[in-house]
């Protein structure tokens, strides 16, 4: 009784895993969207290409050119595979094998990087930097200290504004800031160097009218009155001034920090390498 109770559980064993394994089947088969030779397309490969939100039409189009796309490149993928020597082959995987240390390398850098790099830059460093280096920071374009006004013709307060403007007083400046609702275009501060070429977009002014120190300019035309004064120009390969490059120049700080430090890193592996007799040299 124990043996044919024995052999009837090990024949139900079977049928049920040859069940499972019919029905596993049968799952996998109507996940399949497509098949080029032995390779296959699944519905799960379409999750992370559809986008959210997408109509049934859209949808349809792109799931189409998406399966299309695939087949094209795994018949260029069969027809390459078949057509290429040995040697392509051999310098493909070398290529790729290459490709994958670097940014495997890389990756790791970046990461000691963000770990380790000292990021704070005082302005004594900055300062050290721009006087040993200024005979590189030449200008590529025209930079003038500049502050201009333009309002509407139609305003009545034309002469209060342009009295306010002429003058060299605080006070006037700040009483001029609270009515610049009323201007289109405006730039008060006359302390910080401003690109040339942005000014012209904004004035029709003469690139040589710029180019030239002036107390008070005035011009008016059909889109209303415009007021300039140019405190001072500097043209194109002049030595550039430290408080327009400084954003360039802690970047450039900040890069030679970055190599001595892999450097460092470099020497430290080096050098434990060999302590530990992982690294020999013949």
């Amino acid at each position: 009784m124990k043996k044919i109770t024995t052999a009837f559980l090990m024949i139900l064993i079977f049928f049920s895993c040859n069940y499972f394994k019919v029905e596993e089947k049968e799952i996998i088969a109507s996940e399949i969207i497509a098949i080029v030779n032995t390779e296959k397309l699944f519905r799960a490969d379409l999750k992370d290409f559809l986008p959210n939100n997408i109509s049934k039409e859209d949808s349809t189009v792109l799931v189409k050119g998406y399966i299309n796309d695939w087949a094209i490149n795994q018949l260029l993928l069969k027809k390459a595979e078949a057509n290429s020597s040995l040697e392509d082959v051999e310098e493909i995987n070398m290529l790729v094998k290459d490709y994958k240390e670097s940014l495997l390398i890389n990756n790791y850098k970046e990461r000691l990087i963000k770990q380790r790099l000292d990021t704070i830059i005082n302005e004594y460093e900055i300062d050290a930097f721009y006087v040993k280096n200024k005979d590189n920071f030449r200008l590529n374009e025209d930079l003038v200290k500049i502050k201009y006004l333009h309002f509407d013709n139609n305003i009545i307060n034309k002469k209060e504004f342009r009295n306010l403007f002429k003058s060299d007083q605080i006070e006037d400046l700040e009483e001029l800031e609270k009515q610049q609702l009323s201007f289109k275009y405006y730039q008060f501060n006359d302390s910080t160097w401003t690109q040339l070429d942005k000014v012209l977009l904004k004035l029709p002014f003469s690139k040589d009218n710029l180019l030239k120190k002036t107390k008070f300019i005035e011009k008016q035309d059909t889109l209303g009155l415009y007021l300039m004064s140019i405190r001072d120009v500097l043209v194109r390969n002049n030595t550039a001034p430290l408080s327009h490059i400084k954003p360039t120049i802690k970047q450039m700080i900040l890069h030679k920090r970055k190599i001595e430090l892999i450097r460092e890193i470099e020497k430290i592996l080096v050098k434990d390498a060999t302590k530990n007799n992982n690294f020999k040299e013949y």
